[in-house]
């Protein structure tokens, strides 16, 4: 999915939600465990219940590699659902890989490749030949992590040079050189309020993936009044406070319920852009 098609689908949708699939084999409703397949059998449910108020789905790896072969096939599954069934949705593997080139370019393999998904997050930690390997596929979106929602980010992300250029910053502005707003996205936490002016100052462009809504108590009113652009520019992700609002068996019902929400809530933040 190329970015105008992106836009497209938010304006047309009127929604620019991404639904986490952080899809934890203890959290679900117990009665699914005695299925063959409990992981994909959720998010089959909840895609479908929630597909019409979102344009993007994003697995975290972590919670299917967690079960070996299994949860990588349900993994797999998932991703095959969505394609076969949803081939208007962002498909973003939230795996934030990252490592020397000849490492990444088997990562770049493995997710643009063998699973074809549209996107995937990057730790960019160990520079250019570490993502460049990412940049080759075309229409294809690299996710560099930049500036995130958890209280850790202020261990190294904030840390000032000489210049007084803090290291998220930096970041910001030397992957710009790698890449364009056509293949390059950003992750920025919810939970950093206003400092989404200054990121846009750097950035006025490229899509952001802000995670931190709901749960770790991001503010969709102040994302939107900072880090939105006349094209949206956001791609705002919810993941437990949609796929575990409910523990019973309507769980994919109230899911579309939360979902629909917060399409309602984006839609507003959408007729505001002039």
């Amino acid at each position: 999915m190329n970015r105008e098609q992106l836009i497209t689908q938010i304006f047309e949708k009127k929604t620019f939600l991404c639904v986490g699939l952080d899809t934890d084999i203890i959290k679900i409703p117990s009665y699914l465990k005695n299925e063959e397949d409990p992981i994909f059998t959720f998010n089959k449910a909840i895609i479908d219940a929630t597909s019409p108020y979102c344009v993007a789905y994003k697995p975290n790896l972590a919670f299917y590699e967690s079960l070996g072969i299994k949860g990588m096939l349900a993994f797999e599954k998932t991703i095959k659902y969505l394609k076969t069934s949803y081939p208007h949705h962002f498909i973003i593997a939230d795996a934030k890989r990252g490592d020397i080139g000849n490492t990444s370019e088997m990562y770049a393999r493995t997710f643009f490749k063998e699973y074809d998904v549209d996107s995937l997050t990057i730790a960019p930690y160990m520079g250019e030949d570490s993502i460049k390997p990412f940049l080759k596929y075309k229409e294809k979106w690299t996710i560099i992590l930049a500036l995130t929602s958890n209280k850790g980010s202020l261990d190294f992300q904030f840390f000032e040079n000489q210049d007084h250029e803090r290291l998220f910053e930096k970041v910001l502005k030397k992957t710009q050189q790698w890449g364009s707003n056509e293949n390059i996205m950003y992750v920025v936490g919810a939970t950093q309020g206003k400092i989404f002016k200054d990121i846009r100052k750097i950035v006025p462009n490229h899509f952001l993936l802000v995670p931190g809504i709901g749960a770790q108590g991001g503010d969709l009113a102040e994302v939107c009044k900072y880090g939105m652009t006349k094209d949206c520019g956001l791609l705002v992700n919810s993941s437990r406070g949609i796929i575990y609002a409910d523990s019973t068996e309507n769980y994919a019902k109230i899911a579309g319920e939360k979902a629909f929400q917060m399409q309602q809530e984006m839609e507003k933040e959408l007729n505001n852009i002039v």
